[in-house]
């Protein structure tokens, strides 16, 4: 592949022009890196398990050995190493780019980066999250590295399954989510390596291609082929490895075909133990390892390869071959560079101008001015929530009933019973604001409208007897009124703690939707922290204040009504009831042979017997339970549906309305009383100074490195257009 950009030795022009591109290229990864710019550099990613001598090749294609990785599962941050050639380094030259100060590399030596390496290794074993994808950048000159970009992710793990093995299977967790992100970067070429010698066992290629299904930036590399060759029987089994069917493994991959690479074992050092005196030795051992594995495997098969066999066989066919694709990559990638990096310049520049702004204004009047007005526009938003609006997103926002029960409490029965949630409408829809709080409520109509009287024994009957304080008979109705109230203040009370519970939720969550609106309207008070936090603890107060006020009411109304029975409220069906008590009594149809003297000497025996079988009796006969719990029944049921009419109403006066007619008072109340006492306490004006400074020098140097890269990237792309090179699609 000819560009304008290759380096022959003899033309140290060209080799100029190129360094100058990937030092820009280089330069532009880490400011995406640092300000978490929406850009990102072509780049080479080095995913595999840990067993899959991902070190060695690292460090195969350095030309040096670097044993920046630690062993087992110490890698905890991804590394990424800019590789530039430089003939004029006969040892490696490595400089690293500071966590706080990207600005000046620091060089230092290769011990030096390791227990940099080492120690943030340590730090995050001992922290919560114990991964992070922030990378630790090196940049590396030496006369044997390729112009590369090479980011070395953490070994995947494949942990044993059973619960010995559960922090293993948690680290394996962290250690994919974290390669799987980096994965994600469309810019990145994906090198997959694979230890196998069956295609058809795709342990790194399963995790890459849930992000890279065809394979179409990826580059599937085998490893260790020196310890694969003399296992291969055949020569046939040797053609398949060298040549998987397009079923086993997808044909789209970059490439077209697998590379398969060998690192001989041994370290560079001065030690008795050490196998090469320098890292000349080391580059040696690896040419010639790559010339024992292609005679092997000629041996095997019985024949010469292919010059498409030998350029996939073999560190440095892989070394060039990554060499030219990001070449390719960066050329391609240099004119959408420039118009990206000239939106980034037109947002730090607004960004560095809002932060002037909000210096200027922070004086009291002015801060006054505007924790007055953000008061005025959250209160429009949250009666905006209330009465119906989809300016919110529903899959962000929205609850289906299913997520409401889990996050604000589900509506329990007395028996442990939860209403089909499938049954409610709009049980399926992500509501939010007045939809959602009008779908509480009918979930709570349909639940408690649908209470049947809990069941009633014989034994609560005969204690609910007792005796009377002026004769030793039965007071049946005064029987079920006892049981009736008991069992409804036992059944009704906990859905008034339920439903405050739900309604709360529902009312909170408004919070954090008002101000994704506020953001979105570029209305939202940013920096100012303190407040927002006093606005949201103020309106979060008020909402449970406000619903221990209706909690309060509804109990009241709750204790009245099962305190004292009121034949006209609590007896909804009189008429049912006396049907009832006739055909108890035996009463007969109706004769119109009967004469008067008969009909009413028939009732005046039925009267008799009912007495003498119900209030004369302390013995509980079937007909007397059968009399008090159809009492029950009643006095129940009347207790229900007043109850369900005094709670929604309630909650509708007391809970909800306030929302309206009460919250903006007492908001402005408590705004205007912060104002008095101590403003620089609400605003923290002194921390918000220094924070919006602190802003400020970042933009500002965010700002020069972005002005500095669009001159580089401008006047390379000048230079590509001088060479006539057309760039890719």
């Amino acid at each position: 592949m000819a560009t304008p950009f290759d380096a022959p030795a003899e033309n140290p022009g060209e080799w100029e022009n190129q360094s100058r591109l990937y030092e820009a290229y280089n330069e532009l990864h880490g400011l995406a890196q640092e300000f978490e710019t929406p850009f990102d550099a072509p780049a080479v990613l080095v995913v595999g398990h840990q067993t899959d001598g991902k070190s060695a090749l690292v460090e195969a294609l350095m030309g040096f050995q670097f044993n920046h990785v630690g062993g087992g599962t110490k890698t905890r941050r991804p590394i990424t190493l800019h590789m530039k050639f430089n003939p004029e380094c006969d040892s490696p030259l490595c400089h690293l780019i500071s966590d706080s100060d990207s600005c000046v590399p620091e060089e230092k030596s290769l011990r030096e980066v390791q227990e940099y390496i080492e120690a943030e290794n340590m730090r995050l074993e001992h922290e919560t999250c114990q991964f992070s994808s922030k990378e630790i950048i090196i940049q590396v000159e030496y006369k044997y590295c390729p112009n590369l970009t090479i980011i070395d992710t953490p070994g995947l793990v494949a942990p044993a399954p059973g619960p010995k093995s559960r922090a293993l299977q948690a680290q394996s967790r962290a250690v994919e989510s974290l390669v799987r992100a980096k994965m994600q970067h469309k810019e990145f070429i994906i090198l997959c390596l694979e230890d196998c010698n069956d295609w058809s066992n795709a342990t790194t290629r399963r995790v890459v291609m849930q992000i890279d299904p065809e394979l179409s930036r990826t580059v599937v590399v085998s490893t260790k082929l020196d310890t694969k060759i003399p296992q291969f029987a055949c020569a046939s089994d040797v053609e398949v490895f060298l040549s998987p069917p397009a079923s086993v493994l997808d044909g789209f991959m970059l490439g077209d075909s697998p590379f398969f690479t060998s690192v001989p074992s041994g370290r560079v050092g001065l030690g008795h133990e050490s196998v090469y005196r320098s890292n000349d030795e080391f580059k040696q051992a690896i040419s010639l390892r790559e010339m024992e594995d292609v005679a092997s495997l000629e041996e095997k098969l019985g024949r010469s390869l292919s010059k498409q066999e030998r350029s996939r066989i073999g560190v440095s066919s892989l070394k060039l071959f990554l060499e030219e694709l990001l070449m390719k990559r960066y050329m391609d990638s240099v004119p959408l560079i420039i118009p990206l990096l000239e939106k980034e310049h037109r947002a730090t520049t607004r960004k560095l101008n809002d932060i002037n702004q909000e210096l200027s204004t922070l004086d009291e009047v002015k801060l006054k001015e505007k924790g007055r007005a953000f008061h005025d526009l959250f209160l429009t938003k949250l009666s905006l929530l209330l009465k119906g609006t989809v300016v919110a997103p529903p899959d962000k926002f929205g609850e289906t009933l299913q997520d409401e029960r889990v996050n604000g409490g589900a509506l329990i029965s007395i028996d442990g019973s939860q209403f089909p949630h499938k049954l409610i409408p709009n049980a399926g829809m992500r509501l939010y604001g007045g939809a959602q709080y009008h779908r509480a409520m009918a979930e709570f109509r349909f639940v408690v409208g649908g209470i049947k009287c809990p069941p009633i024994t014989r034994e609560e009957i005969v204690n609910a007897c007792g005796v009377e304080d002026i004769h030793d008979g039965t007071n049946y109705s005064r029987t079920a009124c006892v049981i009736a109230v008991a069992k409804a203040r036992d059944t009704f009370e906990p859905f008034l703690q339920q439903l405050g519970s739900r309604l709360i939720h529902i009312l909170k969550r408004l919070l954090p939707i008002s101000v994704y609106l506020l953001q979105k309207e570029g209305e939202f008070l940013s920096g100012h922290e303190v407040f927002l936090r006093r606005v949201s603890s103020a309106f979060n107060n008020f909402a449970e204040s406000t619903e221990r006020s209706c909690h309060e009411k509804c109990m009241e109304d709750l204790i009245s009504t099962t305190r004292y029975v009121t034949w006209s409220l609590h007896n909804k069906n009189r008429a049912g009831l006396r049907q009832f008590l006739d055909s108890f009594g035996g009463a007969e149809p109706g004769n119109g042979g009967t004469d008067l003297s008969t009909s009413v000497q028939n009732t005046e025996t039925r009267l008799a017997d009912l007495l003498d079988s119900t209030l004369w009796n302390r013995r509980l006969a079937p007909s007397s339970e059968r009399i008090v719990y159809a009492l029950v029944q009643q006095i129940f049921h009347g207790i229900r549906e007043y109850f369900l009419a005094s709670t929604e109403l309630k909650f509708n006066c007391f809970f909800l309305m306030p929302v309206v007619d009460k919250l903006p008072a007492l908001l402005r109340e408590d705004l205007e009383s912060a104002f008095e006492d101590d403003l620089d306490n609400v605003f923290d004006i002194t921390n918000l100074r220094h924070s919006l400074g602190q802003r400020k020098r970042e933009a500002e140097i965010e700002m020069k490195r972005i002005q500095r890269l669009r001159d580089k990237f401008r006047k390379i792309h000048e230079q590509l257009s001088l060479h006539q090179v057309q760039p890719g699609p």
